[in-house]
């Protein structure tokens, strides 16, 4: 069988070519020698990546319309990429998988991660929703779906089109189901004693956030016999583990309807809805509403959407995470809890603490610092690729 052949890029002198040999995944096109030929590779095909003195350092996928013009794919530069190759990726993530789940429920490839650059791949039971946030993901993606469904055994897979990732690579927004049949009802998904209920077809993102388990578990601990507030509540991360934990109710706050809904079908799930409420507006209003209306809560936990998406985000990102903490210390008991998490990759932990203790101090609320959480084991760091670890959480005594 003879090596498949592909073209070849080659990085500049300068670029840091050791960082990548260390597992770096990307190469940037202000790296690489770009003429007419490297400029022509159509997004998601494949090259081989060689150093300046035309050493091969392995096989990457490209998008020369994309900041991020190569992606490693495999350091075997006459690697093939099939279904056997795919197989192999999903084969090992899976092992690890199972290992940490006894159910079905879980994010089975995080992306670089897992050795499958801009991939997403989520499983609940037996339907799979796929994000193929790269180009060579939408090219390869029958191969990588046959994959899939041979080693999960997975009957639906549905491929999700949404996220500014892939506007950003050029890509489609078309979502859809590929294999089997999308369900025709919200999905019931088992996690730290709770129900949740994910829409996987018309929810946010692949339809349930995976990545807070063990947080919300940790939340979960500090609530028996709580009166818990749960604010940017999705379908009721936080607010369905602490009732689960024996909190004595849970008010989840949310400026959607259609998650508010699916968090009270998860507490009617559960059997949990006499003590749970919701209440729709926009977060920061309804702090401050409360606050106004002499609310206390035992525990409080705020997990906004990404306020720093990206370094140019970053400043006023922060000073969001800064009003937060602000307006939520009062609300919480002396002695209470209060969680604070990001899930903006460009506000490192420490950037985020000091915007935390800022907030804290500007509402007069001294506080212990309790546990620092990340995301689950589901979503490995990889750690070359410090945006791979985006998710942290900060639960403080006042």
């Amino acid at each position: 069988m003879t090596a498949p052949s592909y073209s070849v890029i080659r990085l500049k002198p300068k670029a840091n070519a050791r960082a990548i040999r260390r597992g770096f995944p990307w190469v940037y096109d202000n790296e690489l020698v770009t003429d007419r030929r490297t400029k022509k590779l159509v997004p998601g095909s494949l090259a081989v990546l060689e150093d300046a003195d035309r050493s091969p350092m392995g096989l990457v996928a490209v998008n020369p319309n994309s900041r991020i013009f190569g992606r490693m794919l495999d350091r075997d530069p006459t690697a093939e990429i099939n279904e056997a190759w795919f197989s192999a990726r999903i084969s090992k993530a899976l092992e690890l998988r199972a290992r940490l789940y006894a159910a079905p429920f879980y994010r089975l490839i995080h992306a670089e991660a897992d050795g499958l650059p801009g991939v997403v791949i989520d499983r609940f039971g037996d339907t799979a929703v796929v994000q193929p946030n790269a180009a060579w993901a939408d090219v390869h993606f029958d191969a990588l779906e046959a994959a899939l469904i041979s080693v999960t055994g997975v009957a639906n897979v549905i491929k999700n089109a949404s996220g500014r990732a892939r506007s950003l690579e050029g890509l489609d927004d078309v979502t859809a189901t590929t294999t089997g049949t999308a369900p025709d009802a919200p999905v019931e998904v088992p996690m730290n004693g709770a129900i949740y209920m994910a829409d996987l077809t018309g929810g946010q993102k692949t339809g349930l956030f995976f990545d807070q388990r063990p947080n919300h578990a940790f939340a979960a601990s500090l609530s028996k016999d709580a009166k818990v507030l749960d604010v940017f509540s999705h379908v009721g991360g936080f607010s369905l583990a602490a009732l689960a934990g024996g909190a004595t109710s849970a008010l989840a706050v949310d400026g959607s309807a259609a998650a508010l809904e699916l968090a009270e079908a998860g507490a009617k799930a559960a059997g949990v809805e006499d003590r749970f409420a919701t209440r729709k507006g926009d977060a920061f209003d309804v702090l401050a509403q409360l606050g106004e209306e002499g609310e206390r809560f035992d525990v409080v936990i705020c997990d906004p959407p990404a306020f720093a998406p990206n370094k140019q985000a970053l400043e006023a990102g922060l000073r969001a995470y800064e009003r937060i903490a602000r307006l939520a210390a009062p609300l919480v008991r002396p002695g209470g809890y209060l969680g604070l998490c990001s899930c903006s990759h460009a506000a490192e932990v420490t950037k985020f603490r000091v915007a935390c203790l800022r907030g804290l101090g500007r509402a007069g609320r001294p506080s212990q610092l309790l546990h620092t959480g990340f995301a689950g084991p589901d979503h490995p760091l990889m750690p070359q690729l410090a945006e791979s670890g985006y998710l942290k959480s900060l639960f403080f005594r006042l």
